[in-house]
């Protein structure tokens, strides 16, 4: 058995989390940490997990957590740097949910996050948690650090496209809309159901945080040789869950377009490339570990429009974590991540 730690278990990605966790045959729950409910049981908290998760809260700084095998970190930005290094030390391999270790640039980071980074020298050595993209490197990987909702929907749409060098790197473009779990469990005016509930608006279009990392993934998709221009628009819709992207990319090579994406992820157990024509839904994803993507040519003009689909909570978060962790232990990689979506 894995034996798990989570630090931050009571917010939206970290009762996910759990969730997924609770359910996977090969995971021994150790410890779930909370400085503002230590002592509480986990299932009064969150009753969707009573029967399934026994353990109280705890203290991180009395947590069992050395003694686990793996540790998440379902926490706000800037944690995970503070603690790792104690972690990596004792032998645990961790996962950061947050955007601590994303970013190879620590400047670029640090003007995004605006904080500095405290623990740059584990930033060269964390393994970006892609796993249509770094497989291998997880499997080995002591630290590893999960993609952002936005990046992994943005660039599992652009990647087979970047890949083959058939569109223009330089002129590329992502409208992205996330339900309003995306912002987190905090209290905040924005996700008040009076505002928003029935409005739908843009946001950070001056720019916003995950840009640089989705830039940062698409330029290793090519390989380094050009610079990525890409026009990132985030929108908050009134629902819960998913994430709808639509990306439109030029075409500077002719291929067979929806093979090109067939092929790319014939051997991808959470990647479903649609049939020709589809137009994928966010509740199709609903509660499940998956990205499902259709390719448009519209009036067979000189622009592609790649739409993708995944809940933000799930391969856009607990999910693809727990999916790294699987490879990381030589579990297979569907475990604890084959439930089908809630409908409706």
């Amino acid at each position: 058995m894995i034996k798990v730690g989570v630090v931050g278990g009571t917010g939206y990605t970290g009762v996910e989390l759990l969730r997924l966790l609770a359910q996977h045959p090969q995971v021994e729950l150790k410890a779930i940490t909370s400085r503002g409910e230590a002592g509480m049981p986990v299932a009064d908290l969150f009753p969707s997990l009573r029967g399934r998760v026994a353990l109280c809260f705890s203290d991180p700084t009395s947590s069992p957590l050395a003694d686990c095998d793996v540790v998440f970190f379902a926490t706000p930005n800037g944690i995970a740097m503070q603690q790792a290094a104690g972690l990596l030390d004792a032998g645990v391999r961790v996962i950061d949910l947050a955007a601590d270790f994303r970013i190879k640039d620590i400047a670029v980071w640090e003007k995004w996050y605006g904080m500095p980074h405290a623990s740059p020298a584990l930033v060269a050595e964390a393994v970006y948690g892609l796993p249509e993209v770094n497989r291998e490197q997880i499997r080995g990987a002591r630290l590893v650090a999960n993609p952002g909702c936005y990046p992994t929907a943005t660039q599992l749409g652009f990647l087979p496209l970047i890949e083959a060098g058939c569109v223009d790197p330089a002129h590329l473009v992502a409208d992205v809309k996330s339900g309003v779990s995306g912002a987190g469990r905090k209290a905040e005016t924005h996700t008040l159901f009076s505002e928003a509930g029935d409005n739908f608006k843009a946001y950070g279009v001056q720019g916003h945080r995950h840009l640089p990392e989705i830039r940062q993934g698409l330029a290793r998709a090519a390989q380094d040789k050009t610079e990525i221009g890409l026009t990132f628009v985030p929108h908050l819709v009134p629902m819960i869950r998913g994430i709808h992207a639509t990306l439109y990319a030029r075409i500077t090579r002719e291929a067979d377009f929806q093979a090109l994406f067939e092929q790319r992820y014939a051997d991808e157990v959470f990647v479903d490339v649609l049939p020709a024509g589809s137009h994928p839904e966010t509740r199709s994803v609903r509660a499940a570990n998956t990205c499902r993507i259709a390719v448009h040519r519209p009036q067979g003009g000189d622009t592609l429009v790649v739409l993708s689909v995944i809940d933000n909570l799930v391969k856009g978060a607990a999910g693809q974590a727990v999916q790294n962790m699987n490879l990381m232990f030589g579990c297979d990689e569907r475990s604890g991540l084959t439930q089908i979506p809630v409908l409706p």
